[in-house]
């Protein structure tokens, strides 16, 4: 097989987080898991934000947004959470983002494994940028692992940088975190 270049992450910049709210409430229902708000607007979120909740009495974490609703008043997310009413005061900090899932070298059968990724950011960004990697076929949140060695920190004066790694992954993906301010123009995946 030829390689293939992708681009897998394109123009991502940070967001406004959420402030305290009150009406902020958690519902699982089955196998789908809610953060809702009765008049606090989540609308500013989008599919493959990651978001931190403080202020919860039992959702206090890091969670992947799968989905936005159409009025903006509920997301659901990838990870597991406890059903809690309305009530306490909730923060929702927006603190990164996932790219979608890319087929690794593992999807196609190749043999050597080898993959090259490259970021381009804005010399605002500050965060860190690291790719992931899952064996799984279909791949849900717990099925993803740091690539050792492909983790960038931006430092406001690299605005490229690139790592090759090696493994014969299914699925592979970039995912953004700590980022507090700038844009992510783009990460390119090869292999």
């Amino acid at each position: 097989m030829s390689q293939t270049s992708t681009t897998i992450l394109a123009s991502k910049s940070h967001k406004a987080n959420i402030g305290a709210a009150t009406d902020i409430g958690f519902l699982a229902t089955g196998t789908e898991y809610k953060i809702y708000a009765t008049a606090t607007s989540l609308g500013n979120l989008a599919k493959f934000d990651v978001i931190t909740v403080s202020g919860s009495t039992s959702n206090n974490s890091t969670f992947t947004v799968k989905s936005v609703a159409s009025d903006g008043l509920s997301i659901i997310v990838e990870e597991i959470i406890a059903t809690e009413a309305v009530g306490d005061s909730v923060t929702i900090d927006h603190v990164g983002f996932v790219s979608d899932k890319t087929k690794g070298d593992g999807y196609y059968s190749q043999p050597d494994g080898v993959h090259t990724v490259a970021h381009k950011v804005t010399a605002t960004l500050t965060g860190a940028i690291k790719m992931q990697g899952s064996l799984a076929t279909t791949p849900t949140e717990d099925d993803w692992f740091d690539i050792s060695g492909t983790t960038f920190t931006t430092d406001q004066s690299t605005t490229i940088s690139s790592s090759n790694f090696t493994g014969n992954f299914v699925w592979v993906r970039a995912k953004a975190t700590s980022v507090t301010a700038g844009t992510i123009t783009s990460t390119q995946l090869n292999h």
